[in-house]
């Protein structure tokens, strides 16, 4: 704890960018040696005046708040001189020099981490796919990896966590300021059951220069990066790029000539991208390279991820068309229309969390505390499983985070 305090100090130095951090590192070693350093061994190195006097500034209050923010909120620090920091970053040319990380700690040198990235301003075309190859990518044993952004990303955070996750997020700010705020239920989720990774401490806005530094992160962390729908500029484009700076591999799935949002895709498959079609097209390429995690015996095959899918979008459009009138009185206001399930399909599609909970649930509305007690089962499994059942369109969340089961169980 004492060390990272140093760290924290070197990347908050206000002008100082990730190179120069670099520079004082092979020189001083520590950032604690750097702290200590007087400021005439500071005119040795190459830098601007500004940033020599920003770190004759020694004052610790900003690290110090730092630390106790993490504390408080649950997140580790992982520095670059960490043995488990991934050594797909520390190859970049300006990696993070810190990651704050809320969730699990993944090994990621050892997983067949794929980006899956797209449009903000996306179309049902675009939405469909991120969350068919968020799904299947997951079912297939790969590790998604995506933004937090409106759109193609959120799509691809959800198609992960329908196939069971885990799932990462990088975001370019704060961990604990939910971007966009409406993601805040979302991104609680991604850390129930896998992680949110930021180079930025806690309270840091999430700020427009912050996007393209947060993609090299997305990319570097990533052995390929899914293009889903984009245009030929913007975000998209950015992470695509530092994929190709990188040397990673570059997917992309094909439009229709005249979709203004598929020009993107359309020409980096022109360019020499990956063109594919669903989620094994990608995962061929590291069979060999990962023949356990990608094994078919060890996971849900493409084919069923997808009817799964279709399964669950139909049941959201059955809920969501117009009732037909009928004689008998309307139901109560945010009283759910329940179906019931057999129990032949409580043994295939539910697990026994799942189970637990909608028993627990009732025709009540319950929080997810109160459904810790009642169940017994530990709150980051309880996390999980509503996050699936929620997905799976057999949950709803209602005010003040309470949730209602609107299926109910055959005896």
């Amino acid at each position: 704890m004492t060390a990272l305090k140093y760290w924290l100090w070197l990347t908050t130095r206000r002008g100082l960018d990730t190179r120069d951090a670099l520079t004082l590192l092979d020189h001083f070693v520590t950032p604690e040696r750097i702290y200590y350093a007087d400021a005439e061994e500071y005119e040795w190195l190459d830098l601007r005046p500004n940033r020599r006097q920003a770190l004759q500034d020694k004052n610790l209050e900003i690290p110090e708040k730092i630390l106790g923010d993490c504390e408080r909120l649950g997140l580790h620090i992982m520095t670059i001189q960490d043995a488990d920091y991934p050594q797909r970053l520390r190859q970049l040319s300006d990696p993070p020099l810190v990651l704050y990380i809320k969730g699990r700690m993944f090994h990621f040198d050892e997983e067949a981490a794929i980006a899956v990235v797209g449009a903000r301003q996306a179309t049902p075309y675009g939405e469909k796919y991120a969350e068919q190859f968020g799904m299947e990518l997951t079912a297939g044993g790969a590790l998604v990896i995506s933004g937090m952004a409106e759109g193609l990303d959120s799509c691809a955070i959800r198609g992960a966590l329908k196939a069971g996750g885990p799932v990462v997020s990088v975001m370019a700010g704060g961990l604990d300021i939910p971007f966009p705020p409406r993601n805040r239920y979302l991104m609680e989720d991604v850390a129930a059951v896998g992680a949110l990774i930021s180079e930025y401490p806690p309270g840091t806005p999430h700020l427009g220069y912050h996007f393209p530094r947060r993609n090299r992160v997305l990319s570097g962390l990533a052995l390929g990066v899914l293009a889903v729908e984009c245009r030929p500029f913007g975000g998209t484009m950015s992470t695509v790029n530092h994929a190709l700076d990188q040397d990673r591999d570059v997917f992309a799935i094909p439009g229709a000539l005249d979709a203004p949002m598929s020009q993107g895709t359309n020409l980096l498959i022109q360019q020499g991208a990956k063109l594919v079609t669903k989620g094994t097209d990608i995962l061929e390429e590291y069979q060999d390279r990962f023949p356990v995690k990608l094994s078919r015996a060890n996971s849900m095959s493409a084919e069923a991820a997808r009817a799964r899918l279709e399964d669950a979008q139909q049941e959201r459009e059955r809920r969501a068309a117009p009732k037909q009138k009928e004689s008998a009185p309307p139901p109560e206001p945010d009283v759910p229309q329940r179906r019931k399930i057999s129990r032949a399909e409580q043994k295939e599609q539910l697990t026994d969390d799942e189970l637990a909970i909608l028993s627990g649930l009732g025709s009540k509305t319950r929080t997810a505390d109160e459904l810790v007690e009642l169940t017994q089962i530990p709150t980051r499994r309880v996390l999980s499983a509503m996050t699936m059942l929620q997905v799976q369109g057999l949950v709803e969340e209602k005010a003040g985070r309470r949730f209602a089961s609107l299926v109910e169980l055959e005896e």
